[in-house]
């Protein structure tokens, strides 16, 4: 009888930046020693950070003392590639995989596959960006829309996404935004790359992750079992 892979779902978690990114490294190299399986997770970051791509060596100065809700906002570097990324009022998705053939571009799109179709189930229609490689000139990851990224109708994009390989192994993780301070995203990128998202506001975190947890399923043909990090396993991540 034929039985699904079974992935592992990770419930919504709410960390800090470095912590958050420790995570998402740690899981990445347990799968490709075959210690663990893939995995599919949600989380927010607290307090609001940018995120740096992993060969981001330059960033403005005063990005170092920009406050956010009465604290300085936290700069971290991704283990990924790609551009800065706000991250305050996004919800962050993450898939570590493995198995899929093809190049770097091939691999994004088979994961985005998800979202595409998790988001269409919402009444949203994405497609991806169409930039060319003049991207990597600008900082904010927000500011163009390569074939990696998913926008919307008006043009606006919703998600952007980054990926690391070790080995057969992938790390894909991204940035959906949802409520994003326009003021505070203009103050640290040039206000003219702001493009107002409008979702409904029927759209909360939970009906979009469940969403796309259902699309994840569907798409990758899995079974999510939802299993939280361990005592252990925190202590694993920490160190």
């Amino acid at each position: 009888m034929y039985s699904k892979q079974v992935w592992r779902l990770i419930p919504l978690l709410k960390a800090a930046g470095n912590v958050q990114m420790a995570i998402d490294s740690w899981l990445l190299a347990q799968h490709q020693s075959g210690k663990h399986p893939p995995t599919l997770r949600f989380y927010t970051w607290s307090p609001a950070a940018i995120s740096l791509g992993y060969h981001q060596r330059e960033y403005p100065q005063f990005w170092d003392n920009i406050i956010c809700q009465g604290e300085k906002l936290d700069i971290i570097r991704r283990p990924t590639g790609g551009r800065a990324v706000l991250h305050q009022g996004d919800l962050t998705y993450a898939v570590v995989t493995s198995g899929l053939n093809g190049d770097r571009l091939q691999a994004y799109q088979k994961i985005c596959q998800f979202l595409i179709h998790g988001w269409r189930s919402l009444g949203v229609e994405l497609q991806y960006g169409t930039a060319g490689r003049g991207y990597i000139h600008n900082p904010n990851c927000f500011g163009t829309a390569t074939g990696a990224d998913l926008i919307l109708p008006n043009g606006a994009k919703l998600i952007g996404s980054a990926q690391l390989r070790r080995g057969g192994a992938i790390l894909q993780h991204g940035s959906i935004r949802l409520h994003q301070d326009a003021e505070l995203f203009s103050q640290i990128f040039d206000a003219e790359s702001w493009t107002q998202v409008q979702l409904p506001p029927s759209l909360t975190e939970e009906v979009i992750m469940t969403a796309l947890m259902a699309a994840a399923s569907h798409c990758f043909d899995i079974e999510l079992i939802v299993e939280p990090l361990s005592q252990l396993e925190w202590e694993e991540i920490l160190r």
